[in-house]
């Protein structure tokens, strides 16, 4: 029995692939609210600020409230100045760098056989040294956003939205990762209540 040259590659092609190709995971998101609020969402002025306590510096969060208040506006809000403002939207956030588990090792690819009484054997092995044993790092971003009525404090919706991509992705960068994730805890706003959902990054 012949193994093809084609077939070698192909395989050869598939474990290259499948080293080099980090998958960005979607948006862990999960939003709570009242039924009895949903209908003052919307269609009102707000401010967004950034939550007290934050660790993180105003550079930092900088392109996330921006993020949010795309959403925001998308959905009928008319971002103003806090004495102006019916509603508050507060914005949290924390960013930081992981290190996932080792994986085994390098590429390894075999095919194995035996001689027997009514066949030849049949062998074939593949090497590739890509560092392999050495996981690539991850960036982890968790933000929360609370929206309030202005006067009373009263919560009237809450989201919290969790990310992990690699740090050679595109969507490692602030801008991009504020994009994906303030997305994907917009959509389908205001969601249900309670519920933790997967949400796809748009185009990926």
């Amino acid at each position: 029995m012949r193994i093809s040259r084609i077939a070698l590659v192909a395989v050869t092609a598939a474990a290259l692939s499948a080293c080099s190709t980090t998958p960005v995971g979607p948006v862990e998101v999960t939003r709570f609210h009242q039924p009895a609020t949903t209908a003052q969402l919307g269609q009102t002025t707000v401010f967004i600020e950034t939550a007290p306590d934050m660790d993180l510096g105003a550079l930092e969060v900088a392109p996330y409230k921006e993020a949010v208040a795309r959403e925001l506006a998308e959905l009928g809000y008319r971002e103003t100045s806090r004495e102006q403002a019916a509603q508050i939207a507060q914005v949290s956030l924390e960013r930081f760098v992981s290190e996932p588990q080792p994986k085994d090792g390098p590429v390894s690819v075999g095919v194995g056989g035996s001689t027997g009484s009514y066949g030849s054997g049949l062998g074939l092995g593949i090497g590739i040294n890509l560092g392999g044993n050495k996981p690539d790092q991850m960036v982890g971003t968790q933000m929360a956003v609370s929206i309030r009525e202005a006067a009373s404090g009263n919560a009237l919706w809450e989201g919290r939205a969790n990310f992990s991509v690699g740090t050679e992705s595109p969507l490692a960068a602030a801008e991009a990762n504020a994009a994906a994730v303030a997305d994907a805890m917009f959509r389908e706003f205001p969601g249900n209540n309670g519920e933790t959902v997967a949400v796809k990054v748009n185009g990926k």
